[in-house]
């Protein structure tokens, strides 16, 4: 296998604080040499390059303004994008307007940057848009067949583009309709587009179906460890890894309180997975900082299954928002340390088991990792420019 550890562009910090730039250079500095980049990121660049009131969306021209300046970036330091994300709230809109206007306005320039960062995937999250705050109905449906047409729709379009456009569907955990990696792969499959595949993310595997931030110990009372174990009996049995696009790696932080009214952060209205996911996931390895979900277990079920491409940190944390600007370091080096230590486990859980059977998960993206970090400690010219900032 040839993972190599990937790094999600918020994972390094709050685009209100920090910039898309000091991100990818902090990401370069500690041996990453591939992100994800976040639409958020993108976009403050481009309000950079065009300053536009809050309420309005930056134009096309500076979105494409900023692609054209990350990609620049990356290319000089030696960093591959590998996606832009996320593509939110499209699938099973009541609005159909909404709908349309996403696939009309939205997408034909997100296809464009795509174009220009030289990455060929979109990730398309699962509805989780609540209720109409006005009128108290819902603005999604659950109707299956609606799901999959707007998908297919999404897939028709991207392969129509000049660069063929791969979308990514990912079940978020807290999704109003599909929030297992089950549903969305359901849904992939009556999709039925060599386009579309799926997006997994060890966070919202687990978060799904054996965490629960409202409980004392953080997981699903009496079922957390059978319904996992049996999800990923299913995996092993039904996925098809030619139609998995993207894997993303966290863990969870278990709280010392149950994430009721009164927690700090509670949300009144809002999904407590998605409140518990926005503060509090950790980089793979980070026990110490109170990690307990069982996600090693789950990406050894996805590297099984024979995925040998990226494996892209996405963390969310209420770290990010740190306005000091070591942040985008700190996470950055948070990261390779994670990666450093899941590949010690690796390698121990291989030496432990028998050749003719390996029991573990083999990583050798860490080889790669250490040569470019080791080249920015002593300076070696590498044809790659990395800053001058010593780890």
């Amino acid at each position: 296998m040839e993972c190599k550890p990937a790094i999600t562009t918020v994972s390094l910090g709050s685009c209100k604080f920090h910039s898309i730039t000091d991100k990818i250079d902090e990401a370069a500095r500690n041996g990453f040499t591939a992100i994800e980049l976040f639409i958020d990121d993108l976009e403050a660049l481009a309000r950079d390059i065009s300053p536009v009131p809050a309420n309005l969306v930056p134009s096309r021209d500076s979105v494409l303004a900023a692609a054209h300046q990350i990609r620049q970036q990356c290319d000089t330091l030696g960093v591959i994008i590998l996606n832009l994300q996320p593509l939110r709230f499209y699938e099973g809109l009541v609005d159909r307007k909404k709908r349309n206007q996403i696939l009309d306005e939205v997408l034909p320039i997100w296809m464009d940057a795509l174009e220009i960062l030289g990455a060929d995937t979109i990730l398309v999250p699962s509805n989780f848009l609540p209720e109409d705050p006005e009128t108290g109905l819902p603005q999604t449906v659950g109707d299956l067949d609606i799901i999959v047409e707007d998908l297919r729709e999404l897939a028709t379009r991207g392969a129509q583009h000049e660069h063929s456009i791969k979308f990514a569907y990912e079940a978020l955990a807290w999704g109003t309709h599909v929030n297992t990696w089950e549903k969305s792969w359901e849904i992939v499959q009556a999709v039925n587009q060599p386009n579309l595949g799926l997006a997994l993310d060890t966070f919202n595997i687990a978060g799904a179906i054996y965490a629960d931030p409202t409980t004392e110990d953080g997981r699903v009372v009496h079922t957390a460890e059978a319904d996992l174990s049996a999800s990923l009996r299913r995996m092993a049995s039904t996925l098809d890894i030619s139609k998995l696009f993207i894997v993303q790696i966290a863990d969870g932080e278990r709280l010392s309180q149950p994430l009721h009214p009164g927690h700090p952060f509670y949300v009144a209205g809002q999904p407590s997975r998605l409140s518990w996911s926005r503060n509090c996931r950790l980089f793979l390895c980070e026990n110490d900082r109170g990690g307990f979900l069982p996600v090693l277990g789950i990406l050894k079920a996805i590297l099984d299954l024979g995925w040998t491409g990226y494996l892209a940190y996405e963390v969310f944390s209420r770290s990010l928002a740190d306005s000091d600007h070591r942040t985008p370091a700190l996470h950055a080096e948070r990261g390779k340390r994670s990666w450093q230590r899941l590949c010690k486990i690796a390698e121990t859980q291989m030496n432990q088991s028998e050749s003719s059977s390996p029991s573990g998960f083999k990583l050798r993206g860490m080889g790669l990792l250490e040569t470019v970090v080791l080249e920015v400690e002593r300076g070696v010219d590498s044809g790659v420019s990395h800053g001058s900032i010593v780890i």
